[in-house]
């Protein structure tokens, strides 16, 4: 391991601080520049959308309060790092100018609907994707698939395949960042958790000896309920989204979860504008950055 990589990896593992979601992709990427007050008349075709919401990221990385400091890591879709901030390569920009451990997103979105959940479709030109990664710097990854039903078979798939991926990504050096998402807005979500964490407890056993996964888990119904996870050598770190919550009920819900930080997308940018000086914007993501910190602190539980 280069000393990149364990500065990095000690980074992941011990600091305090929260990762930023700053990997919208395709589908949601109108919706975030619409929070960000830019409409869909703003650009004529994807590149134009592409490089729209690039600046945004860009304004949000180089602000002066997203640093190292309170922003651990910072997650990244596949256009973002092939692209540059101030003439950096972003992962590079990301540790060299601002302290902050990059991560890609390599997810290319979700199956149909099956046994109550949402796998993940089959990732094309994975390995491609992965050498690429880890030529840019990237330390580790991020993928996605959904619960939405408290049902044994879906939940086991989504697990199984979680951790499949996750081996082939390990075989590359990089620190993958496993994310089967429980709904928040399901009736059984409770149930759905407590079935979501004896299937990942059953597959710890797979990851290789001496490597680490990583994990972003809906925040939990009841609260500590991932403490388990959290606590096993195997798990480098245990994060949580923020899954339509707004920023404020994120907060609260992460305080209440020793040990587990926020990597939060929508909650990040909430209050961020287009059209705000960058006084004002810098100021808001200022105040957003800290709020976030506090709740994901070590420290939290005896606060």
């Amino acid at each position: 391991m280069s000393g990149r990589v364990e500065d990095m990896a000690a980074q992941v593992a011990n600091k305090d601080g929260f990762i930023a979601a700053l990997d919208q992709s395709g589908g949601s990427t109108p919706k975030a520049l619409k929070l960000y007050g830019v409409s869909e008349d703003a650009w004529s075709n994807e590149d134009e959308m592409f490089d729209l919401i690039h600046a945004m990221r860009a304004r949000i990385i180089t602000s002066p309060a997203f640093t190292g400091d309170k922003v651990m890591g910072a997650i990244l879709f596949e256009q973002t790092m092939d692209r540059s901030v101030e003439g950096v390569p972003t992962a590079q920009y990301l540790w060299e100018k601002r302290g902050v451990v990059p991560f890609l997103k390599v997810d290319q979105g979700l199956a149909d609907a099956a046994d109550g959940v949402k796998l993940m479709k089959p990732i094309a030109g994975l390995d491609e994707l992965l050498k690429r990664a880890v030529a840019k710097g990237v330390f580790g990854t991020k993928m996605r698939s959904v619960v939405d039903a408290a049902n044994a078979t879906g939940i086991k798939a989504i697990v199984d395949q979680q951790f499949k991926v996750g081996k082939q990504i390990l075989s590359h050096g990089l620190v993958p960042i496993l994310e089967p998402e429980v709904t928040i807005s399901i009736s059984d979500k409770a149930e759905a958790e407590e079935m979501l964490l004896a299937e990942i407890k059953k597959h710890l056993d797979e990851v290789p000896a001496g490597k680490k996964i990583m994990l972003k888990l809906s925040l939990p119904t009841k609260p500590n309920l991932y403490k388990p996870l959290i606590d096993d050598p195997r798990v480098m770190r245990v994060v949580a989204l923020s899954g339509g919550y707004t920023r404020d009920e994120a907060n609260a819900k992460l305080a209440q979860n020793a040990g587990m930080i926020a990597s939060f997308s929508r909650a990040l940018t909430e209050g961020l504008s287009a059209d705000q000086s960058d006084a004002e914007f810098n100021a808001t993501l200022a105040a957003t950055i800290d709020s976030i910190f506090q709740a994901s602190r070590a420290d939290k539980a005896a606060a």
